[in-house]
């Protein structure tokens, strides 16, 4: 699974937002034709993506164009627009059921073998963001090979839930517990709604915290200021692979003397935990216990 833990959203409509975004490096970028788009430019912001595609391609930075979603006019030249090789997959809002990724899955084949590319080569990254997604989550992660990660609409989440959005987001706690699980459960990505303060690093630091013990993954951007702190946030820390080495060490050094567990700074280590550790040195690069 690739890694995806910045995912940098630029409007689809502003082609200088667009070039000036190629001066970065998230984990993919998003050129978004959904929610930054107003209603009047959607036809320009799919013409302008389609433009930019061959020097987004060029970065060398996977683009995964968000489209919009399936109960609009749009999505389908949304997507006869970019479906094409110089694409790693497709972002799409509001999928509710899994039945939605069998309709969009279905409407990318048929461009795929348009385009001349093999069929199911781009991958889906769909959007959660309603009270009925969350109740078929698990079905709709699950529900075709082209996903490779589940992302989590906070905003339209309680706009269909009609409640307050909240700083300390304990009003979601529980749907993006379920995202999370379901996510893993799936073998995929769970992918986090942005931090829409993005002149607030310490809120971002603190929010990407949350994120990544909650079980999240990545975590979408809306400004190129917070890449850096996403990347840092959903990587293991030096103090993170340097104790996981000395756990890893320990344990190889008990099992050498045939035990099964052992004990590092007073806390008991054993399988779970050496599985953990080696789960760390692996995200990190870095084997070596």
């Amino acid at each position: 699974m690739a890694v995806l833990r910045s995912l940098l959203f630029v409007p689809g409509n502003k082609d200088n937002m667009l070039e000036k975004a190629l001066a970065f490096r998230p984990d993919a970028f998003i050129p978004d034709m959904e929610d930054s788009v107003p209603t009047a430019e959607k036809a320009n912001a799919r013409e302008v993506i389609k433009s930019f595609l061959p020097k987004l391609a060029a970065s060398g930075v996977p683009v995964i164009p968000r489209v919009n979603s399936l109960d609009t006019e749009w999505i389908e030249p949304d997507l006869a627009a970019v479906v094409g090789p110089l694409i790693h997959g497709i972002s799409v809002g509001k999928v509710d059921v899994p039945d939605d990724i069998a309709t969009i899955s279905d409407l990318i084949t048929e461009l795929e073998q348009k385009a001349g590319v093999e069929a199911g080569t781009l991958k889906l990254i769909p959007w959660l963001e309603s009270a009925k997604a969350i109740v078929h989550c698990y079905e709709i992660c699950s529900s075709s090979p082209r996903i490779i990660g589940v992302a989590f609409g906070g905003e339209d989440f309680t706009h269909d839930m009609g409640i307050e959005r909240l700083e300390d987001e304990s009003e979601v706690a529980y749907p993006r517990n379920v995202l999370c699980i379901a996510a893993r459960a799936a073998n995929i990505a769970a992918l986090d709604t942005p931090y829409f303060r993005f002149k607030d690093e310490d809120g971002l630091r603190a929010n990407i915290a949350l994120a990544k013990q909650t079980g999240f993954k990545g975590k979408f951007a809306i400004h190129p200021a917070q890449i850096e702190a996403i990347n840092a946030g959903f990587s293991p820390s030096e103090a993170e692979i340097e104790l996981a080495r000395r756990v890893v060490a320990a344990f190889e050094e008990a099992e050498r003397q045939g035990r099964g567990s052992t004990s590092l700074d007073g806390k008991v280590i054993d399988v779970p935990v050496v599985k953990r550790a080696r789960a760390v040195l692996a995200l990190a690069g870095d084997e070596s216990p």
